[in-house]
């Protein structure tokens, strides 16, 4: 294993682009800013997948330590359009549309099914060293109708190739493991079956 080193990442660029190629086809835009002591995601995905043509738009909020505290996100879809909002305490408590989660008791990441920015958030705020690993639940945003539910995860960090993190991702609830390379700011670069970072 490699020496355990802290992480570090440089500041987020303004903006990053990715390709969404595989599970769907389509391309996502995020815009990324330091806002009220942490940073603002503003990002947009349209995709079709399984024949169904989707827009889905997103403002998170998170804090310095990348731990979500306000997500707003919109969609529209062939069934029409619809909104959800989710505030946290930055302590694992939800709201989801102004009402108690507490199905997402612990959760301190935003992960939409439709983004791959928000693989950044677990990444920054787990600050894990080679050969760590951590699980990191998080409140799992749907596509279609913008269903909230916990979604288990874990992040494994692995050694660096070509001077990118790497880390061993695993779903179990829908059976899925990859391996994601993350550039020098902590966003992913190549999302196996899902998505490729184009800018």
């Amino acid at each position: 294993m490699s020496a355990s080193l802290p992480v570090f990442f440089r500041s987020p660029p303004a903006s990053a682009c990715w390709e969404h190629r595989g599970a769907r086809s389509g391309f996502e835009v995020t815009y990324i800013e330091d806002h009220d002591g942490g940073w603002r995601l503003d990002g947009t995905t349209a995709a079709i997948e399984d024949g169904q043509p989707w827009v889905v738009t997103y403002s998170i909020q998170v804090d310095r330590a990348w731990v979500t505290r306000d997500a707003h996100i919109a969609a529209r879809t062939p069934a029409g359009s619809g909104e959800t909002r989710l505030s946290t305490d930055g302590q694992g408590r939800w709201l989801v549309d102004g009402r108690r989660a507490p199905r997402l008791e612990g959760c301190l990441d935003v992960d939409l099914e439709s983004s791959a920015m928000t693989n950044a958030l677990p990444v920054h705020r787990l600050g894990l060293v080679p050969g760590a690993r951590a699980d990191a639940p998080a409140a799992y945003v749907r596509v279609l109708d913008l269903a909230v539910a916990r979604l288990d995860q874990q992040y494994g960090r692995l050694d660096d190739e070509d001077g990118r993190q790497q880390y061993g991702y695993a779903a179990p609830e829908f059976a899925f493991e990859c391996q994601l390379a993350y550039d020098e700011s902590g966003l992913v670069l190549d999302y196996p079956g899902i998505a490729v970072r184009t800018g």
